[in-house]
């Protein structure tokens, strides 16, 4: 049974469900995997979902990633968790223990300042590319954004792979809300900046 199926550990969203459920068939559809009707965009798309329900979403990828392998075993599927792939940056880099120490003793504020330089965009997104995906990829799941803020906000990673990625289709996982120009995650802290993409499920 999948976890969908299964007595939930936490209360669903119904709405929210049967959103869920139409994305395998949407991303393993030939217009999704060659970007038809896409134009000269970059086939960057996003799920947003309501924040308190994030368990829900983490359950459903679990689920995917089976029905995926089974399913459609022909195509690549690369599901990156964010939290993992910062810690496994921060680890490379010996920055991971200091860290910790200096959140737990100087706060957040400290903490952000001090990874500003190590942590930017330039140098993460290429190392995301290098130890979280496959050689090629057909489709790249984003999750754990709600995880990494605010030592890292979605729309500065996503511009930073708009140009290494080519047209590679991404989906990310968003729990907050997309308007389809910007970004709020929580539903709560909005992005001042404009982002292009795509809603994968209105």
């Amino acid at each position: 049974m999948s976890p969908l199926t299964q007595g939930p550990s936490h209360r669903e969203d119904p709405h929210l469900k049967d959103r869920l459920n139409q994305i395998a068939e949407k991303i393993t559809s030939p217009a999704f995997l060659s970007g038809q009707g896409l134009g000269n965009e970059i086939g960057f798309w996003i799920f947003d979902y309501p924040p308190e329900h994030e368990l829900q979403v983490r359950e459903y990828l679990t689920f995917l990633e089976g029905v995926l392998s089974r399913q459609h075993s022909e195509l690549t599927v690369d599901h990156v968790n964010l939290l993992r792939v910062l810690r496994d940056y921060l680890h490379e880099r010996g920055f991971l223990d200091k860290a910790i120490a200096m959140q737990q003793t100087k706060g957040d504020a400290a903490l952000l300042k001090a990874l500003r330089g190590p942590l930017h965009m330039d140098k993460f997104a290429p190392f995301l590319i290098r130890h979280a995906l496959s050689d090629d990829p057909d489709i790249i799941l984003l999750s754990g954004v709600g995880s990494v803020w605010p030592v890292m906000r979605a729309h500065s990673l996503l511009n930073a792979l708009h140009g290494r990625l080519g047209h590679k289709p991404l989906v990310l996982f968003y729990p907050g809300r997309y308007d389809g120009q910007s970004l709020a995650l929580f539903d709560q802290i909005a992005s001042n900046h404009y982002y292009r993409a795509f809603s994968l499920v209105p």
